[in-house]
């Protein structure tokens, strides 16, 4: 068998081990998290995600997946991603110092009754750290999605995604399957909402 099978086949069997032990680990936490998101934005508040590096491309990924559609048609569902303005986050960085970019936006655009996502596979990016904190001293509901341990994140969150995992390919893998999840539970409970785009 060459490496490159090798390789393949390894890997596609650590993430098969590794998802089966994450829905028994969290299947309640995701579902808890849906119900939470759903409630919110009934109420007009929104979502917002946060993360560094991979974690940052799944946090715009979601948000875009409740801002346009996951897959079926129905009204936008307000959601930002703290990831994607340049200006902003190379402001605060040089301003403030990098672990406050998150904090800021957080402090800026959040408010009671809204949630935050803070995504960090070792649970302890400072930065994601001090927006979670930010949320929590202003009353916004924290999220964390973590893998194994889940370090400072799952300890200040309301609730946390904890993937029984400390590799951290397999550990954003899930993460993207709970985002997923949890996207569509969302979408189901407004697929009856009507929106001006394209007669949807």
């Amino acid at each position: 068998m060459s490496t490159s099978s090798e390789l393949i086949q390894e890997t596609i069997a650590e993430h098969t081990v590794t998802v089966a032990a994450f829905e028994e680990a969290c299947s309640g936490v995701i579902d808890e998290m849906a119900g939470q998101c759903i409630a919110a934005l009934k109420e007009g508040h929104k979502v917002c995600f946060f993360g560094n590096g991979g974690s940052a491309a799944d946090a715009q990924h979601l948000a875009a997946e409740l801002v346009v559609r996951f897959t079926r048609n129905r009204a936008g569902l307000p959601s930002l991603a703290f990831t994607t303005d340049t200006s902003v986050i190379t402001a605060c960085g040089n301003d403030f110092g990098f672990e406050e970019i998150f904090a800021r936006q957080v402090e800026t655009f959040c408010r009671r009754g809204d949630i935050v996502v803070g995504i960090s596979t070792s649970g302890n990016s400072p930065n994601v750290i001090k927006g979670l904190e930010i949320a929590r001293a202003t009353e916004v509901t924290c999220f964390a999605f973590t893998g194994a341990g889940g370090g400072r994140c799952g300890e200040i969150s309301d609730l946390h995604l904890e993937v029984p995992s400390e590799v951290t390919a397999r550990v954003q893998e899930c993460h993207l399957i709970a985002g997923h999840i949890i996207c569509d539970l969302v979408e189901i409970a407004f697929e009856n909402t009507s929106s001006a785009i394209s007669g949807s």
